[in-house]
C-alpha cells in the first residue's frame, strides 16, 4: 500500500500554532515589551527633550476635539439630568451631580476614548511607518536605542498628559453644564461652581487621577507595541493603527469597570 503523501498546505498546518499558542506567546511579547519600557524608563540616560515634545503633541493634538466634545457632553448631560430632578423637587442639585459625573467617569473615560482613537492611531501609525521603511534598524545600527527614543518617550508622555487633559475636560464640561443653567436659571457662575464642587471629595480627585494615569499608560503602550511590531509594508502600518485604537479602547472600558469596583469600596 503506498504511503500517503503529506502535500505543502498540510505541512504548513501542522507547523502553524494554535489559537490558543498564538495567544500565549503574543501575551509573553506583551509582558517582554512591557517589562523593557519599565527597564528603560528608569535607567539613564533619559530623552527629556523628546519627552516634552511628545507631551506637547499629544496635547495639542487632542486640545481642540477634547474641548468640543467635553463642553457638548456637559450641556447634553445637564438638559437630560434636569427634568428627573425636577421630577422630585431637586433642581437644587444639578451641580453636584454634574460635578460629580463629570470628574468620577466621564472626564476620565471621554479623554481616554478621544485620546485612544487621535493619539493611539498616530503612534501606531507612525511607529509602524518607521518599522516597514527600515528607520528602526537603522537607529539600531547607528548605535542609537530605538526602544527609549520611540516608546518610552511616547508611553511616558501619554501616561503625563491623559491626567491633564483629564482635567481640563471636566473644566470645559462644568462651562458647558453652567451655560445650560445660566439659559434655564438665574443662578450666577460662583453659586454654581460652589455648589458642584461642595460634594466633591478628595477620594474623587485621587479615583480620577488613577484612572486616566492607567488610561494613558494604555493608550502609549498598546500604540507603541502595536506600531514598533508592524509588518507587511503600507498594509501592516493601517492594521497597527486600527488595532492600536480598538485594542486601547476595549482595554479602557475593562479598567473603568474593574476601577469603579476598586474605588466604591472605599466609599462604602
Amino acid at each position: 500500500m503506498e504511503s500517503e503523501k503529506t502535500t505543502p498546505a498540510v505541512i504548513e498546518e501542522i507547523k502553524a500554532p494554535g489559537k490558543f499558542t498564538r495567544l500565549f506567546l503574543t501575551l509573553y511579547d506583551v509582558y517582554k515589551f512591557i517589562t523593557l519600557f519599565f527597564k528603560e524608563a528608569f535607567i539613564p540616560p533619559y530623552e527629556w527633550k523628546e519627552i516634552w515634545k511628545q507631551c506637547y503633541d499629544i496635547g495639542y493634538r487632542s486640545a481642540l476635539l477634547i474641548s468640543t466634545t467635553g463642553f457638548i457632553t456637559g450641556i447634553v448631560f445637564t438638559k437630560q439630568s434636569r427634568p428627573s430632578l425636577a421630577e422630585f423637587g431637586a433642581t437644587s442639585w444639578l451641580p453636584s451631580l454634574v460635578g460629580i459625573a463629570l470628574l468620577r467617569t466621564l472626564a476620565p473615560l471621554l479623554t481616554g476614548l478621544i485620546a485612544a482613537g487621535k493619539v493611539g492611531s498616530s503612534i501606531g501609525a507612525e511607529l509602524g511607518s518607521m518599522r516597514v521603511t527600515e528607520q528602526i534598524d537603522a537607529m539600531e545600527v547607528s548605535a542609537t536605542n530605538p526602544f527609549k527614543f520611540l516608546v518610552t518617550t511616547r508611553v511616558l508622555a501619554a501616561t503625563i498628559t491623559i491626567p491633564i487633559l483629564t482635567f481640563y475636560t471636566a473644566m470645559i464640561g462644568m462651562l458647558g453644564a453652567l451655560l445650560n443653567v445660566s439659559m434655564s436659571e438665574d443662578t450666577s457662575a460662583k453659586a454654581f461652581f460652589h455648589a458642584s464642587l461642595e460634594q466633591i471629595t478628595f477620594l474623587d480627585f485621587t479615583a480620577s487621577t488613577v484612572k486616566a494615569i492607567i488610561f494613558g499608560f494604555t493608550i502609549g503602550i498598546v500604540g507603541c507595541y502595536k506600531g514598533y511590531n508592524s509588518s507587511k509594508g503600507t498594509e501592516g502600518v493601517g492594521k497597527a493603527a486600527n488595532a492600536a485604537v480598538v485594542t486601547a479602547m476595549f482595554l479602557i472600558f475593562i479598567e473603568e469597570v474593574i476601577s469603579v469596583q476598586f474605588f466604591s469600596l472605599f466609599r462604602s
